[in-house]
């Protein structure tokens, strides 16, 4: 029962950090324009994985695509790979999930759904540590031009795409470790009580069931039983002569 609480408690945390995953990539706020040094502002520079913006000081927003995916900087393109292969991880160990938990009637013997919930573990685990690497990738990025003295362009700070891409990649690997341990435990659970159900048995088979519990011989062998024709053709046939 335990076990079962505990897969559910994993799928509860898996899928709620899919969901916060697969929400950052429509988010408009990877980074923001930094308001360091500045008096009057007269707009906010954003932008994210798909388009760059510009909001002015009356709050209309002018938008523009990137123009072409090959022109793009290297660490966009490797950002973009890798959150839509969290999602799709995501999405696989989502269904994984629901075949392999226990308080679930498809899947198959325990045993099947024991490595089909292992396997949703496995996805949730790659899902999350592909978005926190995305992430960390694009915040490096920012940070490193914000400190970087000789950069005189716009310089960004992070965006709250980032930080709810972080929330869901930690909630996602934490749910992928509950999954494979609980399936760990399960198995070791199994591995135990057969062990002592066959030992059991063995005991059994060996001592007899007398009250000094002593050990029958297996080779012992039942006295001989002599027939009733057997002994009347050892008689004598003058012996009522």
């Amino acid at each position: 029962v335990s076990s079962m609480y505990q897969e559910i408690l994993a799928f509860i945390f898996s899928t709620s950090g899919w969901v916060l995953v697969s929400s950052t990539l429509p988010t408009d706020y990877w980074k923001v324009s930094s308001l360091d040094g500045t008096v009057i502002t007269t707009a906010t520079y954003w932008s994210n994985l798909w388009k760059t913006c510009v909001t002015d000081s009356t709050g209309v927003s002018n938008c523009k695509d990137f123009p072409s995916m090959l022109a793009l900087d290297g660490y966009i393109q490797a950002c973009r790979g890798l959150m839509i292969s969290a999602v799709c991880l995501g999405f696989f160990g989502s269904i994984f999930a629901l075949v392999g938990m226990k308080c679930t009637k498809i899947g198959g013997s325990d045993k099947s759904k024991a490595r089909i919930a292992c396997s949703a573990g496995v996805f949730f685990i790659l899902s999350g540590l592909c978005s926190l690497s995305a992430c960390s990738i694009y915040a490096q990025r920012i940070t490193s031009e914000f400190f970087d003295p000789m950069f005189v362009a716009q310089k960004y700070e992070l965006g709250a795409a980032l930080f709810i891409g972080w929330a869901g990649s930690v909630l996602c690997v934490v749910g992928g470790v509950m999954f494979c341990f609980s399936i760990a435990s399960n198995f070791s659970k199994s591995h135990s009580h057969s062990d002592y159900v066959y030992k059991g048995a063995a005991l059994h088979s060996h001592v007899s069931s007398n009250p000094r519990g002593q050990v029958k011989s297996i080779n012992q062998r039942p006295p001989p039983q002599y027939s009733v024709s057997s002994r009347v053709q050892n008689f004598d046939k003058n012996v009522y002569v």
